[in-house]
């Protein structure tokens, strides 16, 4: 029997529904109140990438459809890291701005860590400083990356049984891999963390009831990997040679096998900018006190 396909476009659509009505909301009770703002975020980009570009107007696009202010900002390639720094710490004090995101890659010349550190922890929306993923390890509540918050949020939605399963995560980046296995843990699943140096990694993802593919490889997760009746979670967005967007797992014969599975396009993809404003929002409650 062909696997449930999980949609995230369809839940996304749902989330920013609700978090439409939640902004207005706020916005309506807030307004002629001496220093009322409403829930903004920042968005620093340093150069043209154009990937980078379509990342920005999309989360800008995303932000005027739920009615949360949008602040872009554009500095050249050449810029020095201490220009950005210094944007970055105008922003940690400005009182319109409750989450800052700073588009990445950078350019060479500029350490990310550094960058990243120079974030205020409320405000870092992406969950990408060490305060916050400290946090995370030890179960506090904090701001949480937006891809694995956007797979645990499919997995719930469609009522997925997290707690007691065996979850197998191929991919340990900073960004993905190890938060989406802490957010597993923290539901009481079984977890492994796996990745380019795993042995019998096929074998492994068999024992699996739960496998979040996040290794950037197009089509590596195959039907080899899978136990009958499996939940595959593809976190992979890969540019194939026909222009395509395909996911880390080779969709058509895996869903053959799988329980339920989440397309590429449509579905952790649209979860992430999702899950950005999600965190825009909660940043701006903990920020102003208001909910």
């Amino acid at each position: 029997m062909a696997a449930t396909i999980i949609s995230g476009k369809e839940m996304s659509a749902q989330i920013r529904e609700q978090m439409t009505a939640e902004v207005q909301d706020l916005i309506g009770r807030g307004q002629g109140n001496k220093g009322f703002y409403p829930p903004g975020l920042a968005v620093i980009q340093v150069g043209e990438d154009p990937a980078s570009s379509i990342y920005v107007r999309n989360k800008k696009r995303a932000c005027e459809q739920v009615g949360i202010l949008s602040f872009g900002y554009v500095l050249d390639e050449t810029a020095s890291q201490d220009e950005l720094i210094d944007l970055i710490d105008t922003l940690n004090k400005d009182p319109r701005v409750h989450g800052i995101l700073c588009q990445l890659p950078l350019p060479a010349h500029m350490d990310e860590f550094a960058v990243i550190c120079a974030i205020s922890p409320e405000k870092d929306v992406d969950g990408f400083h060490p305060v916050n993923k400290g946090l995370l390890s030890i179960g506090r509540e904090c701001l949480v990356s937006c891809t694995p918050l956007g797979c645990l949020a499919l997995l719930k939605n469609q009522g997925i049984e997290i707690a007691g399963k065996r979850c197998v995560v191929i991919g340990r980046s900073n960004i993905v891999g190890k938060p989406v296995a802490l957010l597993m843990l923290a539901e009481h699943a079984t977890v492994t963390i796996a990745h380019s140096r795993t042995q019998h990694l096929a074998e492994l993802c068999r024992e699996a009831d739960i496998i979040i593919a996040a290794i950037g490889r197009e089509g590596f997760v195959t039907k080899d990997f899978i136990k009958p009746g499996a939940v595959v979670i593809d976190v992979g967005i890969n540019r194939s040679a026909d222009g395509k967007v395909r996911g880390d797992v080779l969709f058509d014969e895996v869903s053959e096998i799988a329980g339920a599975i989440t397309p590429v396009p449509g579905g952790v993809g649209p979860m992430t900018i999702t899950m950005l404003l999600q965190n825009t929002l909660h940043a701006y409650k903990n920020i102003t006190g208001r909910s």
